[in-house]
């Protein structure tokens, strides 16, 4: 694998991981939205990722990329409030199906995953620099 193969392969992780950084972000920015423009309360969002082929000549390198974000299909939650302007006729307020422990545990994932395709990217430009410098010399 050559320098410029790892540093595409790196930045494919970093724009990916910085999409689950914001699609976290925004899930717990919402998780008390009783009502949206599209009617009902927030539905979370979960990031799908898949592994493609850098090339047709390396199909055993791959890359990351988002494949979708998707509504998470799990229900809302159900709290019993008939004082709230959203209750139903049972006083049924439906909240949003953020779980905060879980976002919480994807931003830390996500946000770790940066920090490593950020190694890789340090990592490949000091090797880049070292052999500048033996070629120097």
């Amino acid at each position: 694998m050559n320098l410029l193969t790892a540093t595409k392969i790196a930045g494919s992780g970093l724009q990916v991981q910085k999409l689950r950084l914001n699609v976290a972000a925004t899930n717990i920015a919402n998780a008390d939205v009783t009502r949206t423009a599209e009617g009902g309360p927030y539905r979370a969002k979960d990031v799908v990722v898949r592994a493609v082929p850098l090339s047709e000549k390396e199909p055993f390198l791959k890359k990351v990329e988002v494949a979708a974000i998707v509504d998470d299909p799990a229900p809302f939650k159900e709290v019993y409030d008939p004082g709230h302007p959203d209750a139903d006729k049972r006083g049924i307020v439906k909240y949003p199906n953020v779980d905060i422990i879980t976002e919480m545990v994807e931003l830390l994932s996500a946000g770790r995953a940066y920090e490593a395709n950020l190694t890789v990217l340090s990592s490949t430009k000091s090797m880049v620099n070292r052999t500048i410098d033996l070629l120097r010399t």
